[in-house]
């Protein structure tokens, strides 16, 4: 059987240590990671093999050759064009034509069994067969599902946490038959798991996946590559390592000379020709390369240096890379998770901190504390997103340096001379940190318009109305006066999808920062009248008919916050008797407890809509996102029963239509829809999934179930004005009031609770919790995001990993209160125990 060894691989996340090499050629143990993968292949009797090559394919090429160092035979195919895994391997067809193939990554380490792999290929029968591995992290990775003989049912790359329902995931590497080539397209770019296995699963054909034992570890970042380094020295994973072990997990490469005074704690490898002078210190997990100098009385620990460096005397190196060709000198210091580029010069007694990266043929000057990244810079974090943006604490991890990092990244991602809108919320913090935005984006050839203090649904409308390519709101975070929200917008106004999110967080992780010559700097304007404009819009969308002749008395709560801005000129057109409070814009809003201000506000918003015989009330969130419904009894209806409120009167007037509704709403909202003709759509809890969905023709209604209501006829948002202008309009049209349909509806019986959860097991729970569903109980399983097991009386659980916190949340809809909250208690021992049953 012939191979395919993939090592086109450009390792973006790898930089600066893959700025001049290709990712294949990065070495473990002081051989590159490819060479590991040959000798495994040739282990394995398979001596023939195609290697792939696209980024600095001559450095591979003159590495390996024809392969006959190796005892095998190398042939290459070329791409001009990064052609993805697919057509990467189908540019190599030629020589793949008529017997089975295994097509293996070049740039991971691995030692699995291939003649067992390959014998299960031939046993099965089919058409791919896939190697799997369950790995606790699979968020990088792409998740498989097989039923109980094998066969591939389902793949889904590189999932959010809320769409993990296994830790079982594709390796890369796979058994072919020659024929699966004639499903991928020539000279363009596909991949295997994304395009073509899902479409040749849906087709039916036979795609079976292989669970294979052994180690294998895909090297995509920098913490993996020092990962392996450890793993390899611990004896974890079965390759060859070069030299002679002169004691137990000391390596010492031919011609290394290593004075007898110098102390060797292993495991740990010191490379060929390499002099390590008396009074040095290595301590475990360290990879010295060839030719490399250590000076008495430099330290290294878990350090990896490469070829030709200098280590001068009283250096002190821990947890970190040194590039080739490197001089550290005398009395300098780098830090954990440091990476020094090739040919880089740190002078005497310089401190490169934690984290910081320095990129190919730099000089850090002597005394220099070097605590941020030279040109390029990792800040070594999971995700700049969250569910909120980009948050954190305010001058603590919310930085004016980071904010201009941010603005700069984004602007790098946009066209010269695009525009972008920008905003705020009325909090000091937002208003410090938004001229650093407006700096960074004009310094980076962009226009900006801003609105300065702007509701989150005026913006949203300025940006996909105007010319803009996008947008920038910061905000103070709601119930926490320490942090702050940045939210990016693309050109329809809509939250970044996680695909240009994880475009942006590269940008800023690499530092690869666009800047504008003097003359293309961006301008800075404030459009006037966008508030006017918004108004008009909305009334013209939105049915407002038999509004102005019902003579509705409505009492409104700002709340201090932007809404304030908008709501007059609406007020004005709507025809209503209108009773506002707290219209004027406070900056200390944010600065009080939230839940007990919101309850105070509440009961006072109540007070008065009783008192002056409303119709109703609603109260505001401070950026006019969202909103909270007082009926006009002066009762404050909760989020989820306003949800159902809502749906009902907008489900009275539109028949047979669609709403978008989130995993976690109760089933009475489908009880509600059924009886007016509806039917309900199901999305993740990821508001920008939701408002997608409320985008397609159809959708007269969505909403999350947390005062976010979205109206389809003026905009796919959430916008708490547009709700109201809504929510005004319908009630007016009734003959019912909101107590009088709250009270028709069915009680709700969701109760929710949180787990605590390492990171390294959430995979494992979620597959258990999916190996725990019987299906001969009638149960099935929904995906939709995280894992929801709906029960044949209609009771549900949803199990949701956190995607920032090391918790695990679970939701749980009974018949009453008590089912529910034994759902919880059932599942919740399932996510703690391996044993636990939720029978």
């Amino acid at each position: 059987m012939r191979a395919v060894v993939m090592a086109g691989g450009e390792g973006t996340r790898l930089r600066p240590i893959t700025a001049n090499q290709p990712k294949p050629l990065l070495p473990v143990v002081n051989r590159p990671i490819m060479e590991h993968v040959l000798r495994l292949l040739r282990r394995h009797g398979v001596d023939e093999t195609v290697v792939t090559l696209q980024f600095l394919a001559a450095h591979v090429r003159a590495y390996f050759g024809d392969g006959d160092e190796l005892g095998m035979r190398l042939s290459y195919a070329t791409e001009t064009t990064p052609l993805g895994t697919a057509g990467s391997v189908k540019n190599a067809q030629d020589a793949l034509r008529h017997d089975p193939f295994l097509v293996i990554s070049g740039d991971a380490l691995t030692d699995i069994d291939l003649t067992a792999l390959m014998a299960h290929h031939r046993k099965s029968g089919a058409l791919v067969t896939v190697a799997l591995k369950s790995v606790p992290n699979p968020l990088e990775f792409g998740i498989v599902i097989t039923s109980d003989n094998g066969r591939i049912a389902r793949f889904l790359e590189k999932p959010t946490w809320g769409q993990v329902f296994s830790d079982t995931v594709n390796t890369g590497i796979y058994v072919m038959e020659p024929e699966v080539l004639d499903h991928v397209p020539p000279g363009e770019r596909v991949d295997w798991s994304g395009e073509v296995f899902p479409k040749l699963v849906a087709a039916g054909a036979p795609l079976f996946g292989h669970v294979v034992a052994g180690y294998w570890e895909d090297v995509g970042t920098l913490d993996s590559f020092l990962r392996v380094q450890a793993d390899v020295l611990d004896g974890k994973v079965d390759v060859d390592i070069g030299g002679f072990e002169v004691s137990p997990g000391v390596w010492i490469g031919r011609d290394a000379d290593v004075h007898p005074d110098a102390l060797l704690a292993g495991p740990l490898v010191v490379g060929d020709y390499t002099k390590v002078e008396a009074g040095a210190e290595l301590r475990e997990f360290t990879v010295v390369g060839s030719n490399v100098m250590v000076k008495s009385g430099a330290f290294l620990h878990r350090a990896v240096v490469q070829d030709n460096a200098q280590i001068g005397p009283r250096t002190h190196l821990r947890g970190c890379v040194i590039g080739k060709s490197t001089d550290v000198l005398r009395a300098a210091r780098v830090e954990e998770g440091a990476v020094i580029g090739d040919e880089c010069v740190i002078e005497e007694e310089a401190f490169v901190s934690h984290d910081v990266k320095i990129y190919p043929f730099k000089t850090i000057e002597a005394g220099a504390v070097v605590n941020t990244s030279v040109i390029w810079e990792s800040r070594g974090q999971r995700s700049l997103f969250g569910p909120r943006g980009v948050s954190g604490l305010v001058n603590v991890e919310i930085t004016p340096e980071l904010v201009v990092r941010l603005g700069s990244a984004y602007a790098t991602t946009l066209r010269k001379g695009s525009t972008v809108t920008t905003a705020r919320d009325t909090s000091r913090a937002a208003r410090a940190l938004k001229r650093a935005v407006t700096s960074a984006l004009t310094a980076s050839a962009i226009d900006v318009r801003d609105l300065e203090v702007a509701p989150m649904p005026l913006v949203r409308f300025d940006v996909r109305s105007s010319d803009a390519a996008g947008g920038v709101v910061i905000r103070a975070t709601a119930g926490d006066a320490e942090r702050v929200d940045i939210i990016f917008l693309d050109a329809e106004g809509s939250d970044l999808s996680p695909a240009v999110q994880r475009t942006l967080d590269r940008v800023v992780n690499r530092q690869e920062f666009r800047r504008a010559f003097p003359d293309e700097i961006g301008e800075l304007r404030f459009p006037a009248r966008t508030a006017g404009s918004y108004a008009r819009d909305l009334l013209d969308r939105v049915d407002t008919s038999g509004l102005a002749e019902a003579g509705l008395k409505i009492v409104i709560d700002a709340a201090g916050g932007t809404a304030a801005l908008v709501l007059p000129t609406l007020l004005g057109h709507l025809g209503v008797d209108a009773l506002t409070v707290n219209g004027r814009l406070d900056q200390t809003v944010q600065t009080h407890p939230p839940d007990a201000r919101h309850r105070h506000a509440l009961d006072r918003l109540g007070e008065l809509v009783a008192s002056s015989r409303a119709a109703f009330g609603v109260r505001f969130d401070h950026i006019g996102e969202r909103i909270t419904i007082v009926d006009e009894r002066g009762d404050p209806i909760d989020d989820e029963r306003a949800l159902l409120v809502f749906l009902d009167l907008v489900a009275a007037e539109n028949r047979g239509a669609e709403v978008v509704l989130p995993v976690t709403t109760t089933r009475v909202a489908d009880q509600v829809t059924r009886f007016h003709g509806l039917t309900v759509r199901r999305t993740s809890l990821s508001a920008a999934d939701l408002t997608r969905a409320a985008a397609d023709p159809g959708v007269v209604f969505a909403a999350d179930g947390r005062g976010g209501f979205v109206v389809p006829e003026f905009a796919s948002a959430i916008d708490g004005l547009a709700a109201f202008v809504k929510l005004a309009a319908l009630v007016a049209r009734t003959k019912l009031t909101l107590s009088a349909i709250d009270a028709r509806i069915p009680p709700v019986s969701v109760l929710r609770r949180s787990v605590a959860t390492p990171w390294a097991t959430k995979g494992t729970v979620m597959r258990r919790i999916v190996e725990s569903v019987d299906p001969d109980g009638g149960c099935t399983i929904d995906t939709t995001d995280g894992v929801r097991v709906i029960r044949p009386d209609g009771s549900w659980v949803l199990v949701l990993p956190d995607p920032a916190e090391a918790v695990t949340h679970l939701w749980a809809e009974g018949s009453a209160a008590t089912d529910a909250d034994q759902l919880l208690q059932r599942w919740s021992a399932v996510i703690a125990s391996p044993t636990a049953s939720p029978a």
